[in-house]
């Protein structure tokens, strides 16, 4: 499927690694420019030369206001923005998180958004394809135990899209949201033994627990988180906005 993509230029938060690495490379191979940014700077190392880098704590809004100016200014502009960054966040009852850890959550999985996309928005009225993807979670719909930093952020971003979608309309940029589902890879399975830990149960006991709520028992893959980005991002989906799209095998519960 050609999706258009040739030389569009797009920003991607935290694109060295897992999702947002192979977010990344998506778009290149589809004929992109990008951008990112990221706090691995042994990562970021990593990315082919054509991609232009920063290291970039995205809780630090003064950074992240200078890396989006530089990286629209390196590309010429900007066509698309794909809100990545995000951390697991604390595990644990509400009653023994610290505040600190709470708000380091959400200032990285939801206040760095409306961040990127305060800087991204007038540069994106100039482009005749212009976009914004967040990346949510599953729990930014079902919830999730013992993990409620995390999904209220996730939740928020679903609030954001909806929002920006409504607002943003009129000029043209679709905003949507993708939901991965339990995703393979090492975050993953950091998630799996804080949630083993926190409940005193085996990795194995909670990884099978895990899908035991999916019709599809397997885990997504990066790749195709990318392939549902990148779609929304093409020309292709050019009336697509305001949804929040789950890639999850069909969860209905995060246990």
């Amino acid at each position: 499927m050609e999706l258009s993509l040739a030389d569009a230029r797009v920003i991607v938060t935290a694109g060295a690694g897992g999702i947002g690495r192979a977010i990344v490379d998506a778009f290149r191979e589809a004929g992109a420019q990008v951008a990112t940014c990221d706090i691995d700077e042994t990562a970021l190392a990593t990315l082919p030369q054509d991609v232009f880098r920063q290291k970039v704590d995205v809780s630090d809004s003064a950074a992240l206001t200078q890396f989006m100016d530089a990286a629209v200014n390196q590309l010429g502009g900007l066509d698309c923005l794909i809100n990545n960054a995000g951390i697991a966040g604390p595990t644990g009852r509400i009653e023994d998180l610290d505040i600190e850890v709470i708000e380091q959550c959400l200032s990285i999985c939801l206040t760095s958004q409306f961040v990127t996309i305060g800087r991204a928005v007038p540069h994106l009225r100039q482009s005749q394809n212009p976009s914004i993807v967040n990346i949510s979670s599953l729990a930014g719909r079902l919830g999730f135990k013992l993990r409620s930093p995390y999904a209220a952020a996730k939740w928020g971003v679903i609030g954001l899209t909806k929002s920006m979608s409504i607002e943003l309309g009129p000029d043209r940029i679709r905003v949507n949201a993708v939901l991965p589902g339990i995703v393979s890879g090492d975050r993953q399975r950091r998630v799996l033994e804080a949630r083993a830990e926190a409940r005193g149960a085996s990795f194995e006991e909670t990884e099978q627990e895990a899908f035991s709520f999916t019709s599809i028992k397997d885990y997504v893959t990066p790749q195709q988180i990318a392939d549902q980005v990148v779609f929304l991002a093409s020309p292709r989906s050019k009336t697509v906005s305001g949804q929040a799209i789950s890639v999850c095998g069909d969860t209905g519960m995060l246990g």
